[in-house]
């Protein structure tokens, strides 16, 4: 791979590592995407999304954990039952044009939530979630996740909001714990893919660390600016329908 072309994927990861950390999230829809638009082949994007997830979601966890937003009592009843279905996710390997297809699907449901969650934030009274829902989003986001290399965070946040069993903060306080607890089981499920992992990945991992601090550090103390979530739901359209097409 060029340098150059190392270099601008560099600087992409960074971007989306900021943004999504800023909400709790590793990130990896934006990687994914990247990855997606510079036409990486698929058996290198799982792995290569998963290993930066972990590094920018053990970021953001600890910054949503040292800020008081981190919950256990909400955390585990979802983690209990991904953990082990991203293992068996991260087991499965799709043909790489269904594989494209369903991170392309995957993306667009992302660029709509992050689009959505720029407008004017939900306003209800939260509840705690029942035992037995819990566990059945957790199991379902879990596979899914360690299926595409997602981390759940666009699945979870979402349903944790729209449910009423969380607000905006202390959603993005679960997210970030839950998308780490995944990404590793997912990347443990088929760990040869770690052969896989370009060469390029100590430097991208770099980026992603530096703008997931940056991102989770200004997300922990306040929201980020609408505009921006705005704009990277469009690159994640624009590389959901390639990823679809092409």
């Amino acid at each position: 791979m060029p340098v150059s072309e190392t270099l601008a994927i560099a600087i992409l990861f960074f971007v989306g590592a900021a943004l999504y950390s800023s909400v709790g999230h590793g990130g990896a829809s934006s990687y994914l995407a990247v990855m997606g638009l510079f036409s990486l082949a698929p058996d290198v994007m799982k792995p290569t999304a998963l290993a930066l997830n972990i590094l920018v979601a053990g970021v953001a966890t600890f910054k949503f954990y040292r800020a008081g937003l981190f919950n256990w009592r909400l955390f585990w009843p979802f983690a209990v039952a991904s953990i082990p279905a991203a293992f068996a996710g991260g087991a499965t390997m799709l043909p790489a044009r269904t594989y494209k297809i369903v991170v392309g699907v995957v993306l667009l449901y992302a660029a709509i939530w992050m689009f959505r969650s720029s407008l004017k934030p939900l306003t209800k009274e939260t509840h705690p979630p029942p035992l037995w829902a819990a566990l059945a989003f957790g199991a379902a986001i879990g596979f899914l996740s360690g299926l595409t290399g997602v981390g759940g965070g666009i699945f979870l946040s979402p349903v944790l909001l729209y449910m009423g069993w969380a607000e905006t903060r202390a959603t993005s306080g679960v997210a970030a714990p839950f998308i780490l607890a995944n990404s590793i089981a997912g990347l443990l499920g088929h760990f040869s893919s770690v052969a896989q992992l370009p060469p390029s990945v100590p430097i991208w991992g770099a980026a992603a660390v530096i703008g997931g601090w940056i991102g989770a550090t200004y997300g922990s103390k306040r929201a980020p600016a609408p505009v921006l979530r705005q704009l990277l739901s469009l690159v994640l359209i624009v590389a959901g329908v390639k990823l679809i097409l092409y």
